[in-house]
């Protein structure tokens, strides 16, 4: 087992951008044991998320600071704010991971008026079943792969 891989795997989940849909896949096909990359990652990416939770206030001063004036919204926060007008929290929760980003998802949520811990328990539920679904598929994916 190298730790330095797992250690990698913790860090690029821990990135918001990154996610667990490019880290679980890459750290299954570099041979890594699937069920430690799937919660090596799910504990990254988590732990990050729950620093955004924390700190949103700080983060939402420290944004509105910066940008002054009117600002033009971003396509990823459109396309979020379209999510949460049809499937509220638990909506951006479960398509955050594969159309904007687990981080994204929770301080958009915190934005739109979601209270903190739902939007922990949301996003840390669909996060833990993404990771899951991620690690299965490219597991089963790989080993297809290698058999063909």
């Amino acid at each position: 087992m190298n730790l330095l891989e797992y250690a990698l795997v913790f860090l690029l989940a821990a990135i918001p951008w990154v996610e667990i849909a490019l880290v679980i896949p890459l750290g299954i096909v570099r041979d890594l044991n699937p069920v430690l990359v799937v919660l090596i990652a799910f504990i990254g990416n988590i732990s990050t998320i729950w620093l955004v939770v924390h700190f949103y206030e700080k983060i939402d001063g420290y944004r509105a600071k910066k940008r002054k004036g009117e600002r033009v919204p971003s396509k990823r926060f459109i396309r979020a704010k379209d999510i949460w007008n049809k499937y509220g929290l638990p909506g951006i929760a479960f398509l955050g991971p594969i159309l904007i980003g687990t981080h994204i998802a929770a301080f958009v949520g915190l934005l739109l008026g979601a209270q903190k811990n739902w939007t922990f328990a949301w996003v840390s539920g669909f996060l833990l079943l993404w990771s899951v679904l991620f690690g299965l598929g490219s597991y089963y994916g790989v080993e297809w792969l290698i058999r063909s």
